[in-house]
């Protein structure tokens, strides 16, 4: 097995490599002059299975690029099979036509990666998870739940709730209420007719309750801020915020931060601020226990899906 990256997520990789105890493979990530990506391996990989640690996230294009060269690369360095750990992947909000002359921009990106014969993808929170029948080669879904949940154990109280930030999260959120045996509201928002300002309103009692909101990912943080002013009204006592995926527009982390959560946590599926008002829990153990069952090798727990 061999472990190689480029340059969207070094620190990941090291880390991943020491979960790992492998040396990282070299691999030449430049760009030429005109800004083409520029790629090379130096090694010999044939009969190898290669894991290329590459998640898409800002900027999207360029990672996107890299991964797909590096792919393609291994393949010309020998490689017998090439899997993808994308934890974060770019386009995963675009599955849909938005409107007549739109692109469905996930499935784009699905076509680009099979044209380089990748053979697997490893990706974890997808957006839209019905997503992975737009790939033709095998897709292992994880779950940031699994990290997560270890470590909320510690902040729940009688009074807690697990709150999704909109009905597309209603599925998330109740896996963690399960797991961590609390109860669940979810954010609502109805429009009165077409073009009016939303009415939020919350489902499930929060009242003189703690409750953390959970999502896939922070981007502008407006989702975030409007179900912590929500949930404010409604009479929650204390709101926290759980994402796994730090995007992280250019000011969001001040909007989210002056909304009043009490704790932020993440993790660094892509590089996160080194901000102290984020938490950031590392995923290199997780994709350790993957490439591992991927490997054939025994492994503690189950490994997402396949």
């Amino acid at each position: 097995m061999k472990l190689i990256t480029g340059n969207a997520h070094p620190r990941l990789a090291d880390d991943l490599a020491q979960e790992l105890r492998v040396q990282l493979e070299a691999a030449e990530v430049a760009s030429f002059a005109d800004g083409e990506t520029r790629v090379h391996i130096p090694g010999d990989l044939r009969g190898e299975a290669v894991f290329v640690v590459q998640s898409t996230g800002p900027p999207v294009n360029d990672h996107l690029m890299e991964l797909a060269l590096l792919v393609d690369a291994a393949r010309a360095a020998g490689a017998r099979q090439v899997v993808g750990l994308v934890p974060y992947l770019g386009y995963a909000r675009q599955e849909q036509r938005g409107a007549v002359g739109d692109p469905r921009s996930a499935q784009v990106v699905a076509k680009l990666l099979r044209s380089v014969e990748l053979d697997h993808l490893v990706t974890l929170d997808l957006h839209a998870p019905a997503l992975e029948s737009a790939f033709e080669m095998p897709v292992t879904l994880l779950s940031a739940e699994d990290v997560f949940v270890p470590h909320l154990t510690s902040w729940v109280t009688r009074d807690f709730s697990v709150v999704a930030p909109d009905a597309g999260g209603v599925k998330r959120a109740q896996r963690f209420a399960t797991a961590l045996a609390c109860r669940l509201a979810v954010i609502a928002k109805q429009r009165p007719k077409p073009d009016a300002v939303a009415k939020t309103e919350v489902l499930g009692d929060v009242a003189n309750r703690v409750c953390v909101v959970v999502d896939d990912m922070a981007s502008t943080g407006r989702t975030l801020v409007a179900a912590a002013q929500a949930l404010r009204e409604a009479g929650a006592v204390e709101v926290h915020a759980v994402f796994t995926h730090p995007v992280m527009a250019p000011g969001a982390l001040e909007r989210i931060a002056s909304a009043g959560f009490k704790r932020l946590l993440t993790t660094d599926s892509i590089p996160a601020s080194d901000d102290p008002r984020l938490e950031v829990i590392r995923i290199a153990p997780l994709l350790a226990r993957t490439v591992r069952y991927l490997c054939g090798e025994p492994t503690d727990t189950r490994i997402g899906s396949a």
